[in-house]
């Protein structure tokens, strides 16, 4: 792959999952969230974007679209969306409803990132939808669904019902994947894609080839555009970094064991943790993520710029003390304003 791509010719974004920490609130999570969008804006950051979870402590960016709106309301220009919103939870027409309402509020800076994952379990997953039908399988029809009601030319026939509002309005829709079906449909449409490296990192590769091997031009874009989500803890040292992502480390863990906890405090020690068998398979997991100060963090980011050509790079940071979180994001700002 070229190295010719540097970390100055590309986006920063922001992923934040409203992270609810051991001794915390919700409220707190939307309070930190604002803080962090605003501070985002300020430093640089293109997007800031929230994801669909449900039943999870540690997360609360639930009500995405509502969340997406008291993010847009307290900044006033970077771009605010979804990272994602996954549709085989919702029917298409509340989410023309719900984005056209956003958009209209907040003009030219509403993104709408879907996932055909639920992004939950399965009985979650009944719950939401009242029914089991929709494991994803017919996302491929939804979007088609939902995209004809923000443009009506893309309607097979008559359209006798319409998203007000919603139809008419340009809304910029991106297909978000771990593994290949959205790549490769998100290239057969023209719609840029956006890849979670950051809890997927085997399948990045793959996965951007085959997106932009399928890609066809259409009316949303030219050429491929490729964004990759990418775990990064940074803080003022190496060592204080590694102690931060700790977090990280047992929320992946505690997923994997099926312990419902909010986000824990950092630990001096993982091993004192996690079982040999587990650190393997965490290690594989996170292993894209990127961990260490300034310095580090730059050579690795540049690394993983030189192997993906990404267009664009979605910062989530795991970090239990908000102020150090923030500290993060700030790092990483000030090498993507480096000249």
């Amino acid at each position: 792959m070229s190295t010719d791509k540097q970390l100055k010719d590309i986006r920063y974004s922001a992923l934040d999952l409203s992270p609810i920490v051991e001794n915390g609130t919700a409220s707190d999570s939307y309070q930190n969230t604002v803080d962090l969008a605003q501070y985002a804006e300020k430093w640089g950051y293109h997007r800031y974007w929230m994801a669909e979870h449900h039943n999870m402590p540690f997360i609360g960016s639930s009500a995405t679209s509502v969340l997406i709106g008291h993010v847009a309301g307290a900044t006033s220009k970077i771009r605010v969306g979804s990272g994602g919103i996954m549709l085989p939870n919702h029917s298409p027409l509340v989410i023309a409803e719900q984005f056209g309402t956003l958009e209209t509020l907040y003009p030219n800076r509403i993104d709408l990132g879907l996932g055909r994952a639920p992004g939950t379990d399965q009985l979650t997953m009944q719950a939401l939808r009242r029914n089991s039908k929709s494991d994803g399988h017919d996302f491929p029809q939804d979007l088609e669904e939902l995209r004809a009601y923000f443009d009506s030319s893309l309607a097979s026939g008559k359209q006798r019902i319409r998203a007000i509002p919603g139809q008419g309005l340009d809304i910029p829709i991106w297909l978000l994947g771990s593994s290949g079906f959205s790549a490769q449909l998100a290239g057969q449409l023209g719609l840029p894609f956006a890849f979670a490296s950051h809890f997927s990192p085997d399948n990045t590769l793959p996965a951007l080839d085959l997106y932009r091997r399928s890609f066809q031009p259409s009316d949303v874009l030219d050429e491929p555009y490729a964004m990759v989500g990418l775990n990064i803890i940074a803080a003022d040292t190496d060592n204080a970094a590694e102690y931060l992502s700790t977090t990280m480390k047992q929320q992946f863990l505690n997923l994997v064991r099926n312990t419902e906890n909010k986000l824990q405090p950092p630990v001096d020690n993982m091993d004192d943790v996690w079982t040999e068998q587990e650190k393997f398979a965490l290690q594989k997991q996170l292993g894209s993520s990127i961990i260490g100060s300034q310095d580090t963090v730059r050579k690795q980011m540049q690394d993983f710029l030189n192997d993906t050509q990404a267009d664009e790079m979605m910062i989530n940071a795991q970090i239990y003390d908000h102020n150090a979180r923030l500290r993060s994001y700030e790092i990483v700002s000030e090498i993507m304003n480096e000249n």
